[in-house]
């Protein structure tokens, strides 16, 4: 690591979070002529990737801890070592129905994490969360699992179990709490599935017919994945063109639908109702037949 640190650095990125939010600013910086990369944040945590993405370097400063790195390492660090694989991921999260991956794509604070462990609560373990790996082979793609818990803000927790303070903080410097996937409340799916459906999130609506679910052309399905892809602000060109051509052949095989959530929270038993009953619908038997193509 100290050599990488030696090297010239270039700044390729820097997000700096809005007034009064909870995470901090980020910046990436290339070493050298990409021999490496250097991501850090605003409260001293920082990491050092080399260029092939295989060694993982972490630092971190008081009053953070080891269990606070961990949390980035586990969320965008992992998810940039990943893009420096050239693996494809969304910016999701996923849950095993009828033994396929069913995906919840969308912005920060549209609910994905919520409603995988709304539906984790009825029954339906998790196989990843904040970020979906995928693996093209043949004709079909699988997702990954990731790590054994879900992520809440207080709110979240407030909602699906009664009171903000439900579940553990993941550590006392992060306001988010944790599901874990452990077979008690809720479990975790361990093995790759093959992908079954997409569902894009939407912004809330106060709307009477809400929560619905919508149908996507396939045109409408590569634009919404092409903006959900996990980290694509760090691809290179070759990249974006390689991503773009897997999106089309997922878009292509894979059903992508919108979901469009009410904006009362005490509606997401009724979601969670709709999208099991349209995943029902486009799924294949649990036989083990082929999924249907989707045009």
């Amino acid at each position: 690591m100290r050599a990488l640190l030696t090297l010239p650095g270039r700044i390729l990125s820097r997000r700096s979070e809005a007034p009064g939010s909870p995470d901090p600013s980020f910046v990436l910086t290339q070493l050298g002529e990409a021999a490496g990369f250097q991501l850090s944040y605003s409260d001293g945590t920082r990491f050092v990737v080399d260029a092939a993405a295989d060694h993982v370097w972490g630092t971190y400063e008081p009053p953070l801890t080891a269990d606070d790195m961990a949390t980035y390492f586990l969320g965008p660090v992992l998810g940039f070592v990943l893009r420096r694989r050239n693996i494809t991921c969304l910016h999701a999260s996923a849950v095993d129905i009828r033994g396929r991956a069913v995906c919840f794509c969308g912005d920060a604070g549209y609910g994905k994490s919520t409603t995988a462990a709304a539906l984790a609560l009825r029954g339906h373990p998790v196989l990843a969360e904040d970020i979906v790996a995928l693996e093209e082979s043949g004709v079909e793609f699988r997702a990954v699992p990731g790590y054994p818990r879900v992520c809440l803000w207080p709110e979240s927790v407030s909602m699906l179990f009664g009171r903000a303070d439900a579940l553990p903080q993941i550590t006392p410097a992060w306001e988010k709490h944790y599901l874990e996937l452990d077979g008690m409340r809720a479990k975790f799916s361990q093995a790759k599935l093959p992908l079954g459906v997409v569902y894009l999130i939407a912004p809330r609506s106060s709307e009477e017919n809400t929560p619905r679910v919508e149908k996507l052309s396939p045109r409408e399905a590569l634009l919404g994945l092409v903006q959900n892809t996990y980290m694509n602000w760090v691809l290179g060109r070759d990249q974006r063109a390689n991503e773009f051509e897997i999106l089309c052949r997922l878009v292509q095989q894979i059903p992508v639908r919108r979901i469009i959530p009410h904006a009362k929270p005490e509606k997401i038993g009724r979601l969670c109702e709709l999208i099991l009953q349209d995943a029902a619908s486009v799924l294949p038997p649990t036989s083990g037949a082929p999924p249907p193509s989707h045009c």
